[in-house]
């Protein structure tokens, strides 16, 4: 899989292949080679499901504590109070 197709994978079709070459490799019925190239495409997927999730994480980090207890909400681009973004 080169990394144009790759990015165009959503994160749950990332996940989804992901599993499946984990069975692919577990079940042991495929040849070295060809368990090379599935570490390969799972590795690359792993790496992508992980920069998703700190996406998401980075977008969740928009709702932060405002100080009184309560929930601001502020642009991802924004700079805080703290002048972090």
């Amino acid at each position: 899989m080169n990394d144009e197709t790759l990015d165009k994978l959503s994160f749950e079709e990332a996940l989804a292949r992901l599993e499946q070459i984990v069975g692919q490799l577990e079940a042991g019925e495929v040849t070295l080679a060809a368990s090379l190239t599935l570490f390969e495409e799972g590795t690359a997927l792993s790496r992508l499901c992980s920069a998703r999730l700190d996406d998401a994480e980075e977008r969740i980090r928009v709702l932060t504590d405002d100080g009184d207890g309560g929930i601001a909400e502020r642009d991802l681009d924004t700079p805080d109070d703290d002048g972090r973004s």
